[in-house]
């Protein structure tokens, strides 16, 4: 037997110990939430009120109810005829009935669509399981370093990694979005048979589900679920400079002085990790940054903001450590002491064991705070590298996590996410403007505190470098719009390598056009991981002369490109739209553009197709039907709907205007 009953705003489903809520979030969109005999009342995961809007239209049978919402409709029907019939939700088009997605049974006798094995705490296993379709394409799932941008046919881990971002929402091209709202270390397959979402432990199935008539509308609703991004501030859209490391601060602002005596762009320049006393103490060392207050206010005389990099371990040698024991500030653990890293930090002979702080404990995030406002925001820095946020763990074992969100089985993924709430909470009760948090990891709501995501420590490979331009679209399309990468790859790469010169070139050219444009790596020779640890120069004149005319043109070409850039951000702060975006987003109807993974729009005007192999001075580029470009470089104009072969000498990549559309592409 099945029991529907309704509200004015949900459907409630019941059936012999399962509760199953379905409720309106936002535009055609709804929540929906299954558990054992209650809904629980908290839930750590990315929707906090649902948007306001109209109530949905309702209607009951025996065997079947009816949730109607705007253009949305959700059919939940029970098979009485069935061996074990339990509710099965379909979500159609309310206009046309186009079937959207469907659960579908694990077996067609037992388990059903939807598992939950408890563990006898209250908590358990829980699968959620829908029916696959031939021709879906599938996007989106934060950051990845797989090399596709359509999912289809991957099984994905849900949990946090450095370089492997989970963000666990989906786009489909049959026109709906769905957000996995579980921050619980699992699993997901989007097989050629079943769609199946897995959690190792949690308390609830808990998902988000919208329709729209086009990728973008999908975009703006979860955008209105989730939050949306703050507009990017002015002083961000322009150069990045960094390195593994600046070891002092003559030496950081010897580079800054350097790019004003060349009259070279500089908008960022960073202090990296082990600029600090010890890990947790969140200041300066004065041995090698005596007077910080002085190198802040050179810097902003030249127009430089710094940025300081913030991890979130502590150091048992920190003068706060005790606090923080002592408080509960600490990320606990299920078995063993309060210990999850590694590494050589300042005081220690060799390698020991730190701790991480709990960002979702609210105490813990003033106490950081204050520390944050003492010592660096009273300087007047206002730009936070939130690096090895995921957290980083050594062992990587999340499950072992105790945290004041939950066991960190059911809530790991949320860390980064609150980790950025802290400072921009910070920020915000200190009464300043929304900042740039450059961040190694995000969830899912990430964006509403202004965390920007680099992707993490990578390769100076071509192989690299093409999974950068996948990557930073699909998370562009996981609700993210301010990315970046490591221009030139982290680990490694040799300046004076005519080799790697050339790999650095095509990928400062793809840079140039990110939503975030950021020089960053430990290049040759490289020395071992501690706090004497710095890597060799990585500047744009350490690259030999053809590098450095083309690379510093690059610089001023981004300096012409910045308020095209902020038109984009203010739109992506607006409805969720990011500004780098593959084709079919702006194209939809254009079946050939969901197809495209090598190139993308930045903006709705300009269309960038990198250069990823050594030695190519030609590529095909693929220009979207209905449309007219135009050549900058040539003067040429071409019809869309076809693919062009496009000359690609070493000092330019093939970027094409929209007929009508002035772009100061060249000066």
């Amino acid at each position: 037997m099945v029991i529907f009953r309704h509200t004015p705003d949900a459907l409630e489903v019941r059936h012999r110990h399962e509760v199953l809520t379905i409720r309106p979030w936002g535009a055609d969109s709804v929540r929906v939430r299954a558990a054992r005999f209650r809904i629980p009342q908290d839930s750590p995961g990315a929707l906090d009120e649902p948007p306001p809007g109209d109530p949905p239209r309702i209607t009951t049978a025996a065997d079947h109810a009816v949730l109607v919402h705007g253009d949305l409709t959700v059919r939940v029907d029970f098979d009485r005829e069935a061996a074990f019939p339990e509710p099965l939700l379909t979500f159609l088009r309310t206009g046309t009935g186009e079937e959207l997605l469907a659960e579908s049974r694990e077996h067609f006798w037992l388990p059903g669509a939807r598992v939950i094995t408890g563990n006898r705490s209250g908590a358990g296993e829980v699968h959620q399981q829908f029916a696959a379709y031939d021709g879906e394409r599938l996007y989106g799932m934060g950051q990845r370093t797989h090399g596709r941008l359509d999912l289809k046919g991957l099984a994905l881990d849900l949990v946090q990694r450095n370089g492997e971002v989970n963000i666990p929402f989906v786009l489909s091209s049959r026109g709906y979005g769905l957000l996995w709202n579980l921050p619980a270390v699992g699993r997901v397959e989007f097989a050629a048979n079943a769609t199946r979402w897995q959690a190792g432990q949690a308390r609830e199935i808990d998902y988000w589900f919208t329709a729209a008539p086009t990728p973008a509308a999908v975009l703006a609703r979860y955008a209105d679920a989730t939050g949306h991004v703050p507009e990017l501030p002015a002083w961000a859209s322009g150069f990045w400079q960094s390195k593994l490391r600046y070891r002092d601060q003559e030496e950081l602002l010897a580079v800054a002085r350097e790019h004003r005596r060349r009259g070279l762009p500089l908008s960022v320049i960073v202090t990296d990790y082990f600029h600090w006393s010890a890990m947790g103490d969140y200041r300066f060392d004065p041995a090698e940054w005596p007077d910080p207050r002085a190198m802040v206010e050179e810097l902003a005389a030249l127009g430089v903001e710094l940025m300081v990099s913030v991890w979130p371990t502590v150091s048992p040698l920190s003068e706060h450590f005790a606090d923080y024991r002592d408080r509960g500030l600490l990320v606990g653990t299920d078995q063993g002491v309060e210990f999850h890293q590694t590494i050589r930090d300042k005081g220690m002979a060799a390698p020991m064991p730190v701790a991480f702080y709990d960002p979702t404990n609210p105490e813990t995030r003033e106490f950081v705070w204050e520390l944050i406002r003492r010592n660096y925001r009273s300087l007047g820095i206002r730009v936070f590298w939130l690096d090895a946020c995921e957290p980083e763990l050594n062992p990587a074992h999340p499950g072992n996590l105790a945290l004041y969100a939950g066991p960190g089985a059911e809530v790991a993924c949320v860390y980064p996410r609150d980790n950025a709430r802290l400072f921009a909470e910070g920020m915000a009760a200190d009464g300043e403007p929304p900042t740039v948090l450059l961040c190694r990891s995000a969830w899912a709501g990430a964006q509403k505190y202004g965390a920007a995501v680099w992707s993490g420590d990578i390769p100076a490979t071509w192989e690299s470098l093409r999974q950068q331009i996948r990557a930073g679209l699909n998370i562009g399309l996981s609700g993210i719009p301010w990315w970046t990468t490591d221009i030139g790859g982290f680990h490694g790469g040799d300046a004076g390598a005519p080799a790697y010169r050339e790999l650095m070139i095509r990928w400062f050219q793809f840079g140039v056009f990110c939503p975030l444009f950021r020089l960053h790596g430990d290049r040759e020779p490289r020395t071992p991981t501690g706090h004497a640890q710095t890597g060799g120069p990585n500047e744009v004149w350490s690259f030999g002369e053809e590098a450095y005319q083309i690379l510093s043109g690059l610089l001023h070409l981004r300096e012409r490109l910045r308020p095209y850039l902020h038109e984009q951000m203010r739109e992506a702060a607006r409805s969720g739209l990011p500004p780098m975006r593959p084709l079919f987003l702006d194209h939809p109807h254009d079946a050939h553009a969901w197809t495209v993974e090598d190139q993308f729009l930045f903006g709705p005007d300009v269309l960038v197709a990198p250069v990823t192999g050594p030695g190519l001075r030609s590529r095909e580029v693929y220009l979207p039907a209905g449309t007219r470009w135009h050549d900058p470089a040539t003067g040429r104009r071409y019809e869309g709907g076809r693919t062009v072969t496009m000359a690609a000498p070493l000092d330019r990549i093939p970027v094409l205007t929209r007929e009508g559309a002035d772009i100061p592409l060249h000066a």
